[in-house]
């Protein structure tokens, strides 16, 4: 039987939480297990239906796999496969970072076109002629990659012409195994990376330049076990900040570094709000209506896109016109309908979005197209007159653990119901 989550709006968020581990940094350096035949150690791992999803590829893979109170242990003595098939990969885009591990570690892998959230087209071209360029042999049929390594992969000189975080992590993994000295440049610059580089290091790598637009990886034949903890989720975390300023609240945020969200609190400032930081914490609070803003996504240290929909649903309760101008994934708007059916005002012409503020949401029913659009949907419903219903929960269970009791935790009236039921507010799930 499905679920919708039911909000009911109009309460301030007020108090603590801690941070869960990043899904964004999880994924990779999941994967990034199969380039080893010693155990593996990840701590403060999420528990999300994506980290759940790999950990059962890894397990097709030949991997033995546990997980509890947020600590995996992984150990992958040796590869029992080296290919994925569609039903493995369709409900997780970020499987097909498993195309470099497999090839460096086994020398050959068969990878189908990945699933996920449909945002945009995402291309993979730029993992491919990457892998080309240190000898790999690709072939694309049918939706599926045929790669071949029978000589082993050859370290190189490689500038991506954008700097996708996908296959930054992609080519960190497969270099690592890869003797002798492979330089990445216009790479992405992301925390995540940095976190995966870190890993990677720890098991005999040596990785310099992360966080910077070039990398240079020195690899080795054989990488060890390591153990290994997970950063903040910054998204998530902004994510709690936009639904407590929407709600008028005052919250912190606990194990997430201020660094990794500076964009994003530069900008609270600028719409009015009282931010507050420590060296593992974020503290704001909503001292009046927000201003409206301008703002682009970018690549880190840039406005991140995937906080473009949980914004614009604060934005649409700010004083003035805001304007969004999304430049990372096209298509990426399917949360204005939902919104403007909450009473929001808002008008998308290409990739710009036009945001007049209103005085008050209300609630609907709506359905979440995608993590962060759901997301989106929760802020707005938070903050919204009366009980919102949300639709195609599932979406929040990739990307976001334990988001109703947290949620209840500062406050909030917030639970999931079976769906048939329509007339209740929900208090747990």
């Amino acid at each position: 039987m499905s679920e919708i989550i039911e909000i009911r709006g109009g309460r301030p968020l007020k108090g603590t939480i801690q941070a869960s581990g990043a899904k964004n940094a999880a994924l990779p350096m999941l994967m990034a297990t199969l380039l080893t035949p010693e155990p593996c150690i990840l701590r403060n791992v999420p528990n999300l239906l994506d980290t759940g999803l790999t950990l059962g590829l890894l397990e097709h893979f030949g991997a033995n796999c546990s997980y509890s109170n947020s600590i995996a242990k992984i150990c992958v003595p040796k590869l029992r496969a080296t290919e994925a098939s569609y039903s493995l990969v369709k409900a997780l885009r970020a499987s097909f970072w498993v195309l470099g591990p497999l090839l460096a570690r086994g020398g050959a892998a068969r990878v189908a076109l990945p699933g996920g959230d449909a945002i945009g087209t995402r291309p993979v071209d730029i993992h491919l002629k990457a892998l080309e360029k240190m000898g790999a042999e690709v072939k694309l049929k049918h939706g599926v990659v045929y790669a071949t390594a029978p000589h082993g992969l050859h370290p190189a000189e490689i500038k991506f012409h954008f700097p996708s975080v996908g296959a930054t992590h992609q080519l960190m993994m497969a270099a690592a195994l890869t003797p002798g000295i492979t330089t990445l440049s216009n790479v992405a610059r992301e925390p995540e990376v940095s976190a995966l580089a870190d890993m990677l290091n720890q098991m005999g790598a040596k990785i310099e330049g992360a966080g910077t637009d070039r990398i240079v990886i020195e690899g080795c034949s054989e990488l060890t076990g390591v153990d290994v903890t997970m950063i903040g989720d910054r998204i998530e975390a902004g994510t709690y900040l936009m639904a407590a300023i929407a709600t008028a609240g005052e919250i912190t945020i606990t194990g997430i570094n201020p660094e990794h969200l500076r964009a994003v609190l530069d900008l609270l400032v600028h719409m009015g709000v009282e931010v507050k930081t420590t060296t593992d914490s974020i503290s704001v609070k909503t001292v009046s209506v927000p201003n409206a803003q301008k703002v682009t996504t970018q690549p880190f240290p840039g406005f991140p896109t995937d906080l473009q929909a949980p914004l614009m649903a604060l934005l649409t309760i700010a004083n003035g016109e805001s304007k969004i101008e999304e430049k990372i994934f096209e298509g990426r708007y399917g949360h204005v309908p939902e919104l403007n059916r909450m009473g929001a005002k808002i008008t998308v012409n290409d990739r710009e979005a036009i945001i007049e503020g209103v005085m008050k949401l209300s609630a609907a029913p709506v359905d979440g197209g995608d993590i962060r659009a759901a997301a989106a949907l929760v802020v707005a419903g938070l903050a919204a007159d009366g009980i919102t219903q949300i639709h195609e929960i599932e979406h929040l269970r990739r990307g976001y653990e334990n988001l109703e009791q947290k949620f209840r935790s500062l406050g909030a009236q917030i639970g999931c119901v079976p769906e048939e039921i329509e007339d209740a507010v929900a208090t747990g799930c």
